[in-house]
């Protein structure tokens, strides 16, 4: 099958419970979504990809059984193998799965740079995307110690390959973060980034 949205998040609400992790699923089915429709792509689809790609790391929290074994449990509940596979491609020194169409690019492209977005949201006293500046997000980039679990290389890397694979080459990173905050910034509530958060 190739599932709607609804059947999409009620997986993901199976599976995952922490908060932090729904909502970088659910920045990353924004950003997927904004990309779709800037590359004449289905956007539902890329948007049920980028929710559903990280459902079984709460109950997989390591990279020898994510996302091999959620594979599993989607193959076993029906879903399509070309959804399987971008998911599987998502981490390709693990699963052999090698990145090949565009989506799969973009979901690499779109999935570790929305941590640090949300942790440079999550700093400012507002707690409100709308306010962060693509420039603030520069600025903690090269803070290492910030968000220190977002990989800049590796950011580097698929950024640089998505571009090539889907822009000629003419994304640059910097480019590519800010469509990716705009994206999320489009999304504010559901990612309780509206402000809300402070006043908690």
């Amino acid at each position: 099958m190739t599932a709607d949205r609804e059947t999409a998040w009620e997986l993901v609400c199976e599976f995952v419970k922490d908060a932090g992790l729904r909502r970088h699923m659910l920045s990353v089915a924004a950003a997927m979504r904004w990309y779709a429709e800037n590359l004449g792509e289905d956007p539902d689809y890329w948007e049920i990809v980028g929710l559903i790609h990280d459902f079984d790391w709460e109950i997989h929290p390591d990279l020898n059984r994510h996302p091999i074994k959620g594979a599993d449990i989607l193959r076993e509940r029906g879903w399509d193998e070309a959804t399987i596979r971008t998911i599987l491609s998502h981490y390709t020194e693990g699963t052999g799965v090698e990145r090949q169409k565009p989506i799969d690019f973009a979901l690499l492209a779109c999935d570790e740079i929305t941590g640090l977005i949300i942790a440079t949201t999550l700093v400012r006293p507002s707690r409100n995307i709308a306010e962060v500046a693509l420039k603030s997000v520069r600025k903690k980039w090269k803070n290492l110690k910030f968000a220190a679990g977002v990989d800049r290389e590796h950011v580097e890397t698929v950024t640089a390959d998505f571009s090539r694979a889907c822009f000629d080459g003419k994304l640059d990173m910097w480019t590519h973060i800010g469509n990716v905050l705009t994206a999320m910034q489009g999304v504010a509530e559901p990612l309780e980034l509206d402000g809300r958060l402070a006043l908690t």
